[in-house]
Protein backbone atom coordinates (compact mmCIF):
# COMPACT_ATOMS: atom_id res chain seq x y z
CA UNK A 1 0.00 0.00 0.00
CA UNK A 2 3.03 2.41 1.36
CA UNK A 3 4.73 1.38 -2.17
CA UNK A 4 1.37 2.33 -4.31
CA UNK A 5 0.53 5.48 -2.48
CA UNK A 6 4.87 6.74 -3.30
CA UNK A 7 4.05 5.55 -7.14
CA UNK A 8 0.73 7.53 -6.91
CA UNK A 9 2.25 11.03 -5.62
CA UNK A 10 5.05 10.33 -8.05
CA UNK A 11 3.33 10.63 -10.81
CA UNK A 12 1.92 14.03 -10.08
CA UNK A 13 5.59 15.26 -9.27
CA UNK A 14 7.12 17.56 -12.05
CA UNK A 15 8.67 15.37 -15.17
CA UNK A 16 7.00 12.75 -13.57
CA UNK A 17 11.48 11.75 -13.41
CA UNK A 18 10.78 8.92 -10.97
CA UNK A 19 8.36 7.31 -13.12
CA UNK A 20 10.98 7.34 -15.73
CA UNK A 21 13.67 5.98 -13.81
CA UNK A 22 11.85 3.37 -12.30
CA UNK A 23 10.45 2.20 -15.57
CA UNK A 24 12.78 -0.85 -18.01
CA UNK A 25 15.88 0.72 -19.05
CA UNK A 26 15.60 1.17 -23.04
CA UNK A 27 18.48 0.25 -25.41
CA UNK A 28 20.98 0.90 -25.86
CA UNK A 29 21.87 -0.89 -22.38
CA UNK A 30 24.79 0.09 -20.16
CA UNK A 31 26.29 -2.77 -20.60
CA UNK A 32 25.95 -2.19 -24.86
CA UNK A 33 27.54 1.74 -24.37
CA UNK A 34 30.87 0.39 -22.86
CA UNK A 35 31.51 -2.38 -25.64
CA UNK A 36 32.97 -0.62 -28.35
CA UNK A 37 35.59 0.22 -25.62
CA UNK A 38 36.69 -2.83 -24.95
CA UNK A 39 36.55 -3.86 -28.23
CA UNK A 40 39.23 -1.48 -29.39
CA UNK A 41 42.63 -1.97 -29.26
CA UNK A 42 45.57 -0.02 -28.92
CA UNK A 43 48.17 -0.57 -31.86
CA UNK A 44 45.98 -2.56 -33.61
CA UNK A 45 42.57 -1.63 -34.07
CA UNK A 46 42.00 0.47 -37.66
CA UNK A 47 39.72 3.22 -38.07
CA UNK A 48 37.54 1.09 -39.73
CA UNK A 49 37.50 -1.04 -36.99
CA UNK A 50 36.44 1.35 -34.65
CA UNK A 51 33.67 2.70 -37.12
CA UNK A 52 31.98 -0.59 -37.18
CA UNK A 53 32.36 -0.71 -33.18
CA UNK A 54 31.43 2.32 -32.46
CA UNK A 55 28.54 3.30 -34.21
CA UNK A 56 27.01 -0.58 -34.58
CA UNK A 57 23.28 -1.21 -36.01
CA UNK A 58 20.95 -2.18 -33.38
CA UNK A 59 21.19 -5.94 -32.63
CA UNK A 60 19.19 -8.16 -35.58
CA UNK A 61 15.57 -8.83 -34.17
CA UNK A 62 14.80 -5.52 -32.09
CA UNK A 63 11.52 -3.98 -33.07
CA UNK A 64 11.31 -1.09 -36.10
CA UNK A 65 10.47 1.52 -33.14
CA UNK A 66 13.42 0.82 -30.79
CA UNK A 67 15.64 0.24 -33.38
CA UNK A 68 14.79 3.88 -34.78
CA UNK A 69 15.14 5.26 -30.81
CA UNK A 70 18.99 2.90 -30.59
CA UNK A 71 20.12 4.99 -33.75
CA UNK A 72 18.35 8.87 -32.32
CA UNK A 73 19.91 7.97 -29.09
CA UNK A 74 23.70 8.46 -31.02
CA UNK A 75 26.16 11.01 -32.62
CA UNK A 76 28.54 10.29 -34.25
CA UNK A 77 31.37 12.64 -34.84
CA UNK A 78 35.07 12.48 -36.98
CA UNK A 79 37.66 14.74 -37.24
CA UNK A 80 41.14 14.09 -38.70
CA UNK A 81 42.33 12.30 -35.94
CA UNK A 82 39.16 11.25 -33.44
CA UNK A 83 35.82 9.27 -33.42
CA UNK A 84 33.36 9.82 -31.45
CA UNK A 85 30.16 8.52 -30.70
CA UNK A 86 28.19 10.00 -27.63
CA UNK A 87 24.24 10.60 -26.72
CA UNK A 88 21.46 10.99 -23.56
CA UNK A 89 19.20 9.22 -22.39
CA UNK A 90 17.13 9.77 -19.05
CA UNK A 91 16.33 13.87 -20.15
CA UNK A 92 19.53 14.41 -20.24
CA UNK A 93 20.33 12.95 -16.59
CA UNK A 94 22.50 9.88 -18.38
CA UNK A 95 24.77 10.63 -21.01
CA UNK A 96 27.89 8.95 -22.28
CA UNK A 97 30.60 9.36 -24.58
CA UNK A 98 32.81 6.65 -26.74
CA UNK A 99 36.18 7.80 -27.93
CA UNK A 100 38.98 6.92 -30.10
CA UNK A 101 42.34 8.72 -31.28
CA UNK A 102 44.74 7.90 -33.79
CA UNK A 103 48.44 10.20 -34.49
CA UNK A 104 48.01 11.41 -37.63
CA UNK A 105 51.12 9.51 -38.81
CA UNK A 106 49.42 5.50 -37.26
CA UNK A 107 46.60 3.94 -38.88
CA UNK A 108 46.01 2.30 -35.06
CA UNK A 109 44.76 3.44 -32.62
CA UNK A 110 46.58 4.99 -30.10
CA UNK A 111 43.65 6.22 -27.19
CA UNK A 112 40.75 5.09 -26.08
CA UNK A 113 37.98 6.62 -23.72
CA UNK A 114 34.81 5.80 -22.27
CA UNK A 115 32.62 7.90 -20.09
CA UNK A 116 29.28 7.69 -18.71
CA UNK A 117 27.75 10.18 -15.97
CA UNK A 118 24.17 9.21 -14.54
CA UNK A 119 22.71 12.38 -12.34
CA UNK A 120 19.15 10.98 -10.84
CA UNK A 121 17.23 14.15 -10.13
CA UNK A 122 15.95 14.64 -6.48
CA UNK A 123 12.53 13.89 -5.80
CA UNK A 124 10.89 13.36 -2.43
CA UNK A 125 11.57 9.93 -0.85
CA UNK A 126 14.05 9.10 -3.84
CA UNK A 127 17.70 9.25 -2.52
CA UNK A 128 19.37 9.88 -5.37
CA UNK A 129 22.01 7.46 -7.05
CA UNK A 130 24.18 9.72 -8.70
CA UNK A 131 27.54 8.34 -10.70
CA UNK A 132 30.69 9.03 -13.00
CA UNK A 133 32.47 6.52 -14.38
CA UNK A 134 35.72 7.12 -16.94
CA UNK A 135 37.73 4.96 -18.72
CA UNK A 136 40.56 5.67 -20.64
CA UNK A 137 43.85 3.60 -22.03
CA UNK A 138 46.40 5.69 -24.31
CA UNK A 139 49.95 4.99 -25.74
CA UNK A 140 51.96 7.18 -23.91
CA UNK A 141 54.43 9.96 -25.93
CA UNK A 142 57.89 9.38 -25.46
CA UNK A 143 59.11 12.80 -24.09
CA UNK A 144 56.64 12.06 -20.62
CA UNK A 145 58.78 8.54 -20.33
CA UNK A 146 61.63 9.12 -21.09
CA UNK A 147 61.77 12.54 -18.31
CA UNK A 148 64.45 11.95 -15.16
CA UNK A 149 61.44 12.59 -12.70
CA UNK A 150 63.29 12.49 -9.03
CA UNK A 151 61.32 9.99 -8.02
CA UNK A 152 58.01 7.18 -9.09
CA UNK A 153 55.16 9.30 -7.46
CA UNK A 154 56.68 12.85 -9.81
CA UNK A 155 56.73 10.63 -12.48
CA UNK A 156 53.20 9.22 -11.76
CA UNK A 157 51.91 13.05 -10.86
CA UNK A 158 53.27 13.64 -14.98
CA UNK A 159 51.44 10.74 -16.66
CA UNK A 160 48.35 11.92 -15.05
CA UNK A 161 48.79 15.37 -16.21
CA UNK A 162 49.62 13.94 -19.62
CA UNK A 163 46.41 11.81 -19.55
CA UNK A 164 44.28 14.94 -18.52
CA UNK A 165 46.24 16.70 -21.71
CA UNK A 166 45.53 14.73 -24.20
CA UNK A 167 41.90 14.16 -22.73
CA UNK A 168 41.43 17.70 -23.23
CA UNK A 169 43.36 17.98 -27.03
CA UNK A 170 40.51 14.54 -28.54
CA UNK A 171 38.01 16.06 -26.73
CA UNK A 172 38.73 19.43 -28.64
CA UNK A 173 38.49 17.70 -32.26
CA UNK A 174 34.53 16.95 -32.27
CA UNK A 175 33.63 19.46 -29.49
CA UNK A 176 32.47 22.07 -31.75
CA UNK A 177 29.74 20.09 -33.85
CA UNK A 178 29.27 17.73 -30.47
CA UNK A 179 27.78 19.83 -27.43
CA UNK A 180 27.36 16.35 -25.79
CA UNK A 181 31.28 15.59 -26.22
CA UNK A 182 32.16 18.77 -24.84
CA UNK A 183 29.93 18.23 -22.06
CA UNK A 184 31.36 14.97 -21.34
CA UNK A 185 35.00 16.90 -21.94
CA UNK A 186 34.37 18.83 -19.12
CA UNK A 187 32.77 16.69 -16.78
CA UNK A 188 35.83 14.39 -17.64
CA UNK A 189 38.20 17.69 -16.56
CA UNK A 190 36.92 18.68 -13.32
CA UNK A 191 37.49 15.28 -11.87
CA UNK A 192 40.95 14.66 -13.09
CA UNK A 193 41.81 18.37 -12.33
CA UNK A 194 40.62 17.68 -8.83
CA UNK A 195 42.70 14.48 -8.16
CA UNK A 196 45.45 17.11 -9.21
CA UNK A 197 44.97 19.09 -6.77
CA UNK A 198 45.16 16.49 -3.87
CA UNK A 199 48.55 14.93 -5.50
CA UNK A 200 49.98 19.12 -5.69
CA UNK A 201 49.39 19.35 -2.11
CA UNK A 202 50.30 15.56 -1.21
CA UNK A 203 52.48 14.23 -3.78
CA UNK A 204 53.71 11.04 -1.43
CA UNK A 205 50.07 9.91 -2.24
CA UNK A 206 50.32 9.12 -5.90
CA UNK A 207 51.60 6.18 -4.70
CA UNK A 208 48.05 5.17 -3.76
CA UNK A 209 47.05 5.45 -7.54
CA UNK A 210 48.87 2.14 -8.71
CA UNK A 211 47.60 0.47 -5.61
CA UNK A 212 44.52 -2.18 -5.97
CA UNK A 213 42.19 0.03 -4.05
CA UNK A 214 42.74 3.28 -5.78
CA UNK A 215 43.49 7.06 -4.21
CA UNK A 216 40.29 8.60 -2.86
CA UNK A 217 39.67 11.74 -3.23
CA UNK A 218 36.50 14.19 -2.45
CA UNK A 219 34.56 15.73 -5.04
CA UNK A 220 32.43 18.77 -5.15
CA UNK A 221 29.52 16.86 -7.17
CA UNK A 222 29.62 13.50 -6.21
CA UNK A 223 31.03 13.64 -2.58
CA UNK A 224 33.77 11.21 -3.34
CA UNK A 225 35.56 9.41 -6.03
CA UNK A 226 38.15 6.36 -6.34
CA UNK A 227 40.59 6.34 -9.51
CA UNK A 228 44.01 3.80 -9.97
CA UNK A 229 46.58 4.06 -12.93
CA UNK A 230 48.25 1.58 -13.96
CA UNK A 231 51.54 1.66 -16.89
CA UNK A 232 52.88 -0.92 -18.17
CA UNK A 233 55.73 -0.02 -21.20
CA UNK A 234 53.98 2.58 -22.73
CA UNK A 235 50.57 2.33 -22.23
CA UNK A 236 48.89 3.93 -19.41
CA UNK A 237 45.71 2.43 -18.13
CA UNK A 238 43.02 4.82 -15.84
CA UNK A 239 40.06 3.86 -14.04
CA UNK A 240 38.29 6.47 -11.97
CA UNK A 241 34.47 6.13 -10.27
CA UNK A 242 32.30 8.60 -8.22
CA UNK A 243 29.41 8.90 -6.23
CA UNK A 244 27.24 5.80 -6.08
CA UNK A 245 30.08 3.49 -8.16
CA UNK A 246 33.06 3.81 -5.62
CA UNK A 247 31.41 1.25 -2.94
CA UNK A 248 32.33 -1.38 -6.02
CA UNK A 249 35.71 -0.08 -6.93
CA UNK A 250 37.28 -2.50 -4.40
CA UNK A 251 35.24 -5.55 -5.41
CA UNK A 252 36.69 -4.74 -9.15
CA UNK A 253 39.76 -6.66 -10.03
CA UNK A 254 42.76 -5.56 -11.84
CA UNK A 255 42.94 -1.94 -13.32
Amino acid sequence: MVLCFSLLLFSFLPGCSVVEYLSPEEPPYKEQLSESYYRTKLKQSSSADVLAAIAPAPPEGVPERTAADWGETQLLSRSKSVIASSGQKKKGHEIWLNMVAFDENELAARRKYFFLVDERPKVLFVEPRENLSFDCEMVLEPDVLDEPYANDNAKRIAVLRRVLANVRRDVDEVAGDNKTAGICGMLINQALETVLVRLDSSPVSALKLSESEGLQFSHISFDKGKIRMALEDDIVTVRMRLGSLVYKFEQQQGI
